[in-house]
């Protein structure tokens, strides 16, 4: 039987979604990048920042092209040696890594610069679904479970230390797992673990403690006396009082200055309008004052005034609020979550599960961005550096999340292929 076309079965509506992000990116990349002063200019000034952007996305149409030609089956073949690549790039910052901004993640070429880590998420997600497409793997092993953790993890040792934003979207790879199998509670202690570190920097650790073991004994005594273990509960309570008089500690001696001001001025600790809560105080005012249509396109005088530091990266999305409001907010939100949506259905209709497990990744990498950056820009989130998928600059960005999402397209257009 002759195979069918793959770019016949292309899923469209996921294409179009992803250009119309590209586009309305860059015009906002376009606008925040025109001081008061300016006049509209050219988009092939390479000189600007708009005009490398525009050059960074056109030069991702023959990178989407190289990606569609590429054979279904080598991703999932060279996905060992791809992702062993990609730790080796990470390693090679430590040598030849250039630091801006504090940060040593980038290979500088000239005027130029590549982020590594940002094309190590999609050869994470092609390991981690070479790894659970093994008929043998059950992640109800618990060899299994450190197995398919430590494939997450080891790229995050070695980001860290540099650049702990681009460390924290790893993390996102464990819901990956838990929709493969891995048991709830790895899940279910990661956001205790997250809820109990802001408390107890609000609250002092005895107190803390003392509500722990309210609640612990209150779930010991309504459980199913067959249910019920004094052992394991002790131990619960333990590990949270430990957890609790270490957080401060941590705080102090392990994140840096700058890393505790965000959280401070996010949990309120702080006011520092003009220090480092300057750019979510700007972002919000921004956005604020967009109202419900918001100002038009390069009309937006926050915008045009440059009082957002870093508008066209971290903080693009508070161009959107200006200058097309409320309702311009609320239709880009929903074509990301169009677009996840989309990939999400497109991975349950996978033949094969290596091809569904990176389309859950893919998924899981665009909503983490999405959501960390948006709730980061409104206040909700302390500042760490995350990037918009398709809206904010630079190529290493563009480009990853470009191969990350092609690669499933392609995978999910050769589906007709496979048995």
């Amino acid at each position: 039987m002759k195979n069918q076309s793959v770019t016949n079965n292309l899923d469209w509506i996921s294409i179009v979604i992803y250009f119309a992000l590209v586009i309305m990116g860059w015009l906002n990349i376009y606008s925040s990048s025109l001081s008061s002063i300016e006049q509209e200019t050219s988009i092939f000034d390479f000189s600007q920042i708009y005009g490398k952007q525009f050059m960074f996305i056109i030069l991702t149409i023959p990178l989407i092209f190289i990606v569609l030609s590429v054979e279904g089956k080598f991703y999932e073949k060279f996905s060992s040696i791809i992702y062993v690549i990609g730790l080796l790039s990470l390693a090679g910052l430590y040598v030849f890594g250039k630091t801006i901004k504090g940060q040593a993640n980038w290979y500088s070429f000239g005027s130029f610069g590549i982020q590594p880590s940002e094309f190590v998420k999609v050869a994470t997600a092609m390991a981690l679904a070479k790894y659970l497409s093994d008929v043998q793997v059950n992640l109800k092993d618990l060899n299994r479970q450190i197995q398919a953790l430590g494939i997450l993890f080891l790229p995050i040792l070695l980001i860290a230390p540099h650049d702990p934003g681009s460390a924290l979207i790893f993390c996102v790879f464990i819901l990956v797992l838990y929709r493969e199998g891995l048991p709830s509670w790895y899940v279910l202690t990661g956001f205790i673990t997250l809820i109990l570190f802001v408390l107890a920097l609000i609250i002092k650790p005895l107190i803390l403690t003392v509500i722990a073991l309210v609640v612990i004994l209150f779930v010991y005594y309504r459980s199913r006396i067959i249910n019920r273990n004094w052992i394991l509960s002790a131990l619960v309570f333990v590990m949270i009082g430990g957890f609790v008089f270490s957080v401060d500690y941590v705080f102090v001696n392990v994140f840096k200055q700058h890393h505790r001001d965000r959280f401070n001025i996010l949990l309120g600790k702080e006011v520092d309008m003009k220090g480092i809560g300057y750019n979510t105080n700007q972002s919000e005012i921004a956005i604020g004052s967009g109202g419900w249509f918001g100002k038009g396109y390069l009309e937006g005088t926050q915008t045009k005034g440059g009082f957002v530091p870093e508008q066209h990266t971290d903080y693009i999305f508070t161009t959107v609020g200006e200058e097309w409001g409320f309702l311009g907010c609320l239709f880009i939100i929903g074509l990301f979550l169009c677009l996840i949506m989309r990939i999400i259905y497109l991975s349950e209709r996978q033949k094969t599960k290596f091809s569904r497990v990176y389309g859950y990744s893919v998924a899981a990498v665009l909503f983490i961005h999405f959501f960390v950056n948006i709730a980061m820009v409104a206040g909700i989130f302390p500042t760490i550096g995350v990037p918009l998928p398709f809206f904010s600059y630079g190529g290493s960005g563009l480009w990853g999340f470009t191969i990350l999402l092609f690669i499933f397209l392609k995978m999910d257009a050769n589906k007709v292929n496979e048995w």
